[in-house]
């Protein structure tokens, strides 16, 4: 496929002009050499990002690519440690654990520096590679600190400590106005957004849809209730059990809990084993475990679903919302952070902040199937309009453009 071939399909899917958009802008920006950096190359919504968003990069003329740090089960301890804690709880990370994780990251720079300094732009994604930049002192270009987390109120001792290292940066990017922190330098406000041409958001046939009623052994006749998330307390895979319970004393219907683990998340076979002991022997209630590349299977099971739900407790942004809102589903998803943004309360699906809040509209959608496929229609509208990859890409060029012609003022760009 060429690159205008790959540029054609996403003006097909959004509008030609919104493409033609991306030509003009990326014109100033064609042989510029730019890297992103993260810690997991499958799992979780940031990889999922750079899994389209490079090859569009690239597609434009930009010498984009992306690089994966590696460390042992202590870095990810340490990291997933930094996730919690930028998220509000009270962590406590030792001397020990903190210089783990700067000698894993001088380890992984010995092995980038000759990629790292050459690039015009580098991205760093979340904590895991934030001291890169300090082992990289013969850079030539700009960095971007990138925060994917609801950081709105981090604990603060271990804000401080991650603040010495991202207070290095020439810019920083956060998903909403309330994330972001207090920092030394020039602050964007982006939010995610899904690829409408991936495996987990493109049509399918109605077949497909239908089969996976036989693959998971679920009843056709019930209502399906459908959460994808990986295990993670964050968002609340127990809380949905519950909501679950209750919705099911006044209508019949299953659950489906599907999701997967992150190699950067250490936590997740704790959770899995916390959530198939609330799940007991419940024959409607289903604990998929899917591999990294059960893409089609996701969009499957959200199509399926008559409601999907993302009951987070906290949450950057929250990409499995938009999801399910493209394939026209109302979301009823936790009152927090990046699920505000996406989920109207009443017009494209439910915030709520306790599972009897879920029960509730669980409830009342399957009882106003009229009121929920409306609900469907304007969630989708919504998406197209704002959470599509072509946004997200639009407004990378414009932060940029901007750090390249080296402006002073702050510039804040979002959808």
């Amino acid at each position: 496929m060429t690159n205008d071939d790959l540029l054609d399909k996403y003006a097909a899917v959004t509008r030609p002009e919104v493409v033609d958009h991306l030509r003009q802008l990326s014109a100033s920006l064609v042989g510029m050499k730019v890297v992103h950096v993260n810690s997991t190359r499958e799992g979780g919504g940031v990889a999922e990002i750079l899994h389209k968003l490079v090859p569009l990069e690239q597609a434009l003329g930009i010498d984009a690519t992306w690089e994966v740090i590696t460390g042992e089960s202590d870095f990810y301890q340490c990291t997933k440690g930094f996730h919690n804690a930028l998220q509000g709880y009270r962590v406590g990370l030792s001397e020990s654990q903190l210089a783990h994780y700067e000698e894993t990251n001088r380890q992984n720079a010995d092995k980038l520096r000759g990629e790292l300094e050459e690039a015009d732009i580098v991205f760093i994604h979340d904590p895991q590679p934030a001291p890169l930049l300090h082992f990289c002192p013969g850079r030539q270009g700009r960095w971007v600190w990138r925060c994917h987390i609801d950081a709105s109120r981090p604990y603060r001792p271990v804000w401080k400590y991650l603040r010495n290292w991202v207070g290095e940066y020439d810019a920083s990017v956060f998903s909403l106005p309330e994330f972001a922190q207090p920092l030394p330098h020039r602050q964007y406000l982006i939010p995610p957004s899904i690829d409408p041409l991936s495996e987990k958001n493109m049509d399918l046939p109605p077949a497909e849809v239908e089969a996976v009623f036989d693959q998971f052994d679920l009843d056709p006749d019930l209502p399906l209730i459908v959460q994808v998330s990986r295990f993670d307390r964050f968002k609340d895979p127990i809380g949905v059990i519950e909501a679950y319970r209750l919705a099911r004393k006044g209508t019949p219907l299953q659950l489906v809990l599907a999701g997967g683990g992150a190699s950067d998340d250490p936590e997740g076979e704790i959770v899995l084993a916390e959530v198939r002991q609330a799940a007991g022997d419940d024959p409607h209630i289903h604990i998929l475990v899917l591999p990294p590349d059960a893409h089609r299977t996701i969009n499957a099971l959200q199509r399926a679903a008559d409601i999907v739900v993302q009951k987070s407790i906290k949450e950057g942004f929250g990409l499995t919302v938009a999801e399910g809102m493209w394939k026209g589903k109302p979301v009823i998803g936790g009152d927090t952070g990046g699920i505000r943004l996406q989920v109207i309360d009443h017009h494209t699906g439910f915030l709520v902040r306790t599972p009897e809040g879920a029960a509730l509209r669980i409830r009342y959608l399957l009882n106003q199937r009229d009121k929920m496929r409306a609900m469907g229609r304007e969630a989708r509208a919504l998406v197209k309009e704002n959470f599509l990859l072509t946004r997200l890409l639009r407004e990378h060029l414009v932060l940029m453009i901007g750090l390249i012609s080296g402006m002073d003022e702050r510039l804040e760009v979002g959808g």
